[in-house]
């Protein structure tokens, strides 16, 4: 910390701000905190070349959040978050199809937990599931995966 104060100039608070909601993103998850840490990295950006007042710092700040947010929401999070049960999106998906052992019971409509590769993963199933019951990845929403009994061979 400088003596004279200037380290925490606008552009740097914006910066910081825009730290503490892309952190935040990853303690819950949605994809959208990360829209308003772009935007307030786009103020603290322009604050380098202009001069801008608090409410025009606030209104690009809304602005470019919320712009951000509209055109690109859709589209990252089909093509990051979003796997669908049936589709090409499976192929690329390393999850699909492996195997997992539920550590709790599911019941459709209510997420349990599963233990994959040796992390706890938040799952949910349209079939009823025991604890301790093996089973079948067939998608992923967002960071929960979609599970359902193992099949077995007769």
């Amino acid at each position: 910390m400088e003596i004279d104060g200037t380290l925490f100039t606008a552009e740097v608070i914006w910066f910081l701000i825009g730290v503490g909601l892309l952190l935040l993103e990853l303690v819950a998850p949605g994809l959208i905190f990360v829209f308003f840490g772009i935007g307030a990295w786009i103020t603290a950006a322009a604050l380098l070349g202009i001069d801008l007042s608090l409410n025009a710092q606030l209104l690009l700040f809304a602005v470019t959040s919320l712009g951000s947010l509209l055109l690109l929401r859709r589209s990252i999070k089909k093509k990051y978050m979003d796997v669908s049960i049936n589709g090409v999106e499976d192929a690329d998906n390393g999850f699909i199809g492996s195997q997992a052992v539920s550590l709790t019971e599911i019941a459709p409509g209510k997420d349990g937990k599963v233990e994959f590769n040796g992390s706890q993963w938040e799952a949910c199933s349209t079939t009823p599931i025991e604890s301790r019951m093996a089973v079948t990845i067939v998608g992923m929403k967002s960071i929960k995966l979609i599970v359902e009994p193992l099949k077995t061979q007769t």
